[in-house]
């Protein structure tokens, strides 16, 4: 059976530790909530789209929709999925690789019909 240690922290780490969680938390709670807004946003400019309020076209309301996708996306990345924390490099440098090559293929084979 394996041997366990137990690790008593001083009074200090213990204050550091309580301060970086909850950080973390609160951090968490601000990204919900903003990713929360950003969805209200969108279904609101569609909402007002569907109902005909003068300024809100399709060309307008496509591109802003897709913006906060992508924001909504980045943000999941770094927070809720813990990218943003230390010794996440190599699974970044994959997705991030993965990100580059599913918009380059596409394009060189639309660049390649197209012309």
């Amino acid at each position: 059976m394996a041997d366990v240690q137990v690790y008593k922290r001083t009074p200090a780490e213990q204050q550091l530790a309580k301060r970086r969680s909850k950080k973390a938390m609160r951090d968490q709670v601000m990204m919900f909530s903003l990713m929360i807004f950003l969805t209200l946003v969108s279904f609101s400019m569609v909402v007002a789209y569907e109902a005909g309020v003068a300024g809100f076209s399709k060309y307008l309301i496509i591109p802003m929709v897709m913006l906060f996708a992508a924001v909504q996306v980045g943000l999941q990345l770094y927070y809720f999925m813990h990218m943003s924390e230390k010794g996440h490099g190599i699974p970044q440098m994959f997705m991030y690789t993965g990100a580059l090559l599913g918009f380059l293929i596409p394009l060189a084979f639309v660049t390649i019909v197209w012309w």
